[in-house]
């Protein structure tokens, strides 16, 4: 049976501007790193892109590496575009990104002009789409000139194969360097892609948080979750179905002593407290001052889709629950 969208898929999402642009993203954001490659079920996939827009999300984040096998990502939702969702595309916000080794030899990674465009390219034929709504440079490259990297994010834009600009792992200092160069060509650069957590405050310490609110620029924060230490599959130890038993290339086993054990159930107990699952209040945490426009959550069942995006009406917290997270997870 053909696939309709919910009715009522905008009931109960909320939106935020993206800095200082017009454009709005969803709280909750859908990112397609894990679950979408060459080794996951197709069914699954479209299980899960159809509860994630059924429920308002209309942000999905994509990279031109995201797998396995690289591509893979790409090439599955586009298949689900073509199949299903691709009546909707007019209601959807698809971003991609390029700055990872995505090829063979000097002209398939980093950051020069060759490498971004000829990716942008091989993205939307993957996808089957004229367009990305908005296209990253996925990591600073300290070999590649800046303005070489920047003016191939202006091409990209102007060449109408993305409407807007976004960089990805970038310090607050950088960040500021490619704004101004972005700013200078008139090209719609809105938006920070990076890691943000209860756990990892980097984007705090290195100054990219603080920079992007001065220059009314959005920030969508990936791994929110922690890599799923933030939710209650850790509470009594390592399941064997875990990611880290499973697969173990992003998150290893070392990482949870039995000290970040003991954070996790204060955290929980935290969580509890307030009506949410740990996953949500961890969720909730990161956009509760306003400067992160979105979370980009992963998900392997239809149900965590839902369980997260009932963050959306619970984002406030009280001073002693800010002080007593940070008391335990900076500890």
């Amino acid at each position: 049976m053909k696939y309709q969208a919910s009715k009522t898929r905008y009931e109960e999402m909320k939106y935020s501007k993206c800095g200082e642009s017009g454009l709005k993203l969803p709280r909750v954001s859908f990112g397609l790193w894990h679950n979408f490659g060459s080794n996951a079920g197709y069914d699954n996939m479209k299980e899960l892109c159809f509860t994630a827009f059924d429920n308002g999300i209309t942000h999905f984040d994509l990279a031109n590496n995201y797998g396995p096998v690289p591509g893979s990502a790409e090439e599955n939702f586009g298949r689900i575009l073509k199949d299903d969702l691709g009546v909707y595309r007019d209601e959807l916000l698809i971003s991609t990104k390029a700055g990872y080794t995505m090829w063979d030899g000097p002209y398939g990674d980093w950051g020069s002009r060759k490498y971004l465009l000829a990716s942008l390219d091989q993205s939307l034929k993957r996808m089957g789409l004229e367009y990305v709504d908005i296209f990253y440079h996925h990591r600073m490259d300290p070999d590649t000139p800046l303005e070489e990297t920047m003016m191939a994010l202006d091409t990209a834009v102007k060449s109408g194969k993305a409407l807007y600009a976004g960089i990805s792992n970038y310090d607050g200092e950088t960040m500021e360097k490619a704004s101004a160069i972005l700013k200078e060509l008139k090209c719609p650069f809105i938006i920070n892609q990076n890691r943000y957590s209860i756990f990892d405050r980097t984007i705090e310490n290195n100054g990219l948080k603080k920079s992007a609110r001065e220059n009314g620029k959005g920030i969508i924060a990936f791994s929110p979750l922690a890599q799923g230490t933030l939710t209650n599959k850790y509470l009594n130890g390592i399941p064997e179905d875990s990611r880290i038993k499973v697969d173990g290339r992003f998150l290893k086993e070392d990482v949870l002593t039995e000290k970040k054990l003991g954070q996790i159930r204060r955290l929980n107990d935290i969580a509890l407290n307030r009506g949410q699952t740990l996953a949500q209040m961890a969720l909730s945490w990161v956009l509760k001052d306003g400067d992160v426009t979105s979370v980009l959550i992963g998900a392997s069942k239809p149900s965590q889709i839902i369980e997260n995006v009932g963050i959306v009406h619970k984002v406030e917290f009280s001073e002693e629950e800010l002080k007593m997270i940070d008391s335990i997870s900076l500890e």
